[in-house]
Parts: C-alpha cells; structure tokens; sequence
C-alpha cells in the first residue's frame, strides 16, 4: 500500500483500463510499487514512458519501424496517464501531454495502418482527430470515437483498432474539454454542433464516406455521444458505454480528484461553479431527439456511474435502442474489454453497412 490514500484510491479504480489500453501488466505492479504518493504520480507515469520512448528510439535507428512504432505508442499511453488525473499540477500536466503527443504522433504514423491527424475547424479553434482507415481503399463509413472525462484521443487506439480491423474508419477526437482541445475550448453540451462541424468536413473527403457517420463515446464522452446523436440528425448510430444521463446530478458523487479534473476542463474558477456548468449536460428532454439506432452499455459492478443512467437513456430514446449489461463488468466494461470492443464495433459496421 502507498502511503498516500490518493494513489491506492486511483489504482484500485483503473488498473483494468490500464491494462487494457496498452499498459505492461509488469510495468503496472513496479509502478505500484514505486508511486507512494499523489504528488509523485505525474514523474512515476513519466519515467516508465522514457523507457519507453527510448525503446522506440533504438528500434528505429536500427531499422526496426515496426518495433518502433508500437514502443511510441506504448510510451504514449505511460504518458497520458501520468496527467490523466492531474489536471491541477499544470506545468507537469503540460510536460506529459507534449511527451504523449510527440510519442504517439511518431508511433501511430508509421504503423502498417497508419493514421492521418485531422484538425476540424470549430467556433475559431482547430479540434484535433486522428483518422484511421480500413485496408483495402474505398470509401468507408466513419465511427466518431470520444472519450471520457480524464482521457484523450490517443487513449482510444486498442479501441478504435476493433472498428478498422472491421471496416469502418475510425476518428478519434478530442472535442471541447477533451485532451488537446481542453486547452482552448472547456466542456460543454453542445455537441450536435460539435460533431456537425465534424461531419461537414468528412463530407468534403473523397476516401471516407460523410454520409455514414457514427458517434461512440466512452464515460463522460458517453453522454456527449447521445447529446450528439439528439442534436445532429445527419448521425447514423449512436453507442453509449457507461455514460450518464445527467451529469450534474452524478459529479458531486464522483472522487474529489474527478472533481478537480472537470473544474478544469470546464475552465470553472471553483468547484462550486463546475457543478453549476455540469447541470447544462444532461439528456433530460433531448434523449428523445435521438432517432437513430442506439447502443447502451453497462457494466453492473461499475462503482462510479450506476447502470440505472443507462437504463435511463435506453428507456427513452425515440429510436431503436439495444440494451447491453455485463454483469461482472466495471466502469467502461474495461475488465472485459474482449467482451464490448467487439460487440462495438460489429453493431457500427451493420448500422453504417460497412463492406
């Protein structure tokens, strides 16, 4: 056990997303070894994504780009969560996420399936995305992937490969409040408009298909994703996992350091005026905007959002709404991740007819 409460506490809730997303189930037990208190949680991360980082560089100066390119992407994620939740220690934060974006940007290009970074122009900034498509050329559908609260873009890649291995394009993005958006644009609930900005530039390519686009999110970003399928009608499917319906009831309930990290993503002064701005995020009176097929997931032994949110939203959706709880699932189903990546992504490729 770490001496401070704080690392025991983060640990206990997320070592099966960092496992899932691409954490050495080694380099986790040294890690927790190692971090002993909250203050020291950003360098910890760190320092194991140097060794990382430095993996990749060698593999590449002796011609092994393959190698390379995965050790960048595997260093990205060791990164990204040394500031996952460290939001208020902003010159660190900074440090990791440039660390993060410079790794994954080296890895993720260079890939058998490489992705292209795809900036969309939204109320005067440049959201950023990473495109990913299918091999085999032709116009593809496109899945929108968002993800949560304290993740990022680069967090979804395992994710989004599970779309592209089965046809579908996939663009992860960071959208208002999200990784390297947050910095400029704070959260907010307007997401129709979001993903309609989106959409209009996915019309103008001519290697995806613009007309059949879905949205996914993951925790928060599960809310954003309804919240965009109800204001945006050109969406053609909408996937919510473990998302809740009505965000300002739900974050006084969350741990102090979630809090924290949505204060500052918000760009909220205070606590008291994050929660103010969480009540905006609701689907009250807009679930039942949402017409196009819906997918709800839940994982019943989640601690932080109850499987009743979901209930919620699949009961009041306009559209047809599939209804899927894993009983030994936890926040994001993380735990069995061979269970709802699959499901994900064959659902979007029979909704958007995907080759």
């Amino acid at each position: 056990m770490a001496s401070d409460p704080q690392v025991d506490l983060i640990f206990s809730h997320f070592i099966p997303r960092y496992e899932a997303t691409g954490v050495d189930p080694n380099d986790l037990r040294k890690l927790m070894t190692e971090i002993d208190r909250w203050d020291g949680w950003c360098k910890g991360w760190s320092a194991f994504g140097e060794r990382h980082e430095q993996l990749a560089h060698e593999a590449k100066r002796q011609g092994r780009h393959l190698t390379a390119a995965e050790a960048y992407v595997r260093a990205a994620i060791y990164y990204h969560y040394g500031k996952h939740l460290f939001a208020d220690h902003a010159d660190e934060f900074a440090q990791a996420h440039k660390a993060m974006l410079r790794c994954y940007t080296a890895g993720v290009t260079a890939l058998p399936l490489p992705a292209e970074r795809v900036l969309f122009p939204y109320r005067g900034v440049a959201m950023a995305g990473w495109l990913r498509k299918p091999a085999g050329g032709g116009r593809a559908p496109v899945a929108v992937i968002l993800p949560g609260l304290d993740a990022c873009k680069e967090e979804l890649h395992h994710w989004a490969s599970a779309f592209v291995e089965r046809g579908v394009a996939a663009l992860t993005l960071d959208g208002p409040g999200q990784g390297e958006t947050s910095f400029y644009l704070p959260t907010t609930h307007e997401w129709g408009g979001v993903l309609g900005a989106v959409i209009d530039e996915l019309a103008k390519r001519d290697d995806v298909d613009g007309a059949r686009v879905g949205v996914v999110g993951q925790s928060l970003g599960a809310i954003y994703a309804p919240l965009a399928a109800a204001g945006e009608p050109r969406l053609k499917a909408c996937i919510a996992n473990c998302g809740p319906y009505d965000w300002g009831a739900v974050l006084p309930k969350m741990p102090a350091v979630s809090q924290e990290t949505f204060r500052v993503r918000s760009h909220s002064s205070s606590i008291a005026e994050a929660h103010e701005r969480a009540r905006a995020i609701t689907l009250e009176g807009r679930a039942q905007q949402i017409k196009c097929p819906t997918l709800v997931i839940f994982g019943a032994g989640d601690r932080l959002i109850s499987p009743a949110e979901g209930r919620r939203l699949a009961d009041t959706v306009s559209g047809p709404c599939d209804y899927v709880v894993y009983e030994e699932g936890n926040h994001v189903c993380f735990n069995i991740s061979y269970k709802f990546r699959p499901l994900t992504a064959d659902w979007m490729k029979e909704k958007l007819g995907a080759a």
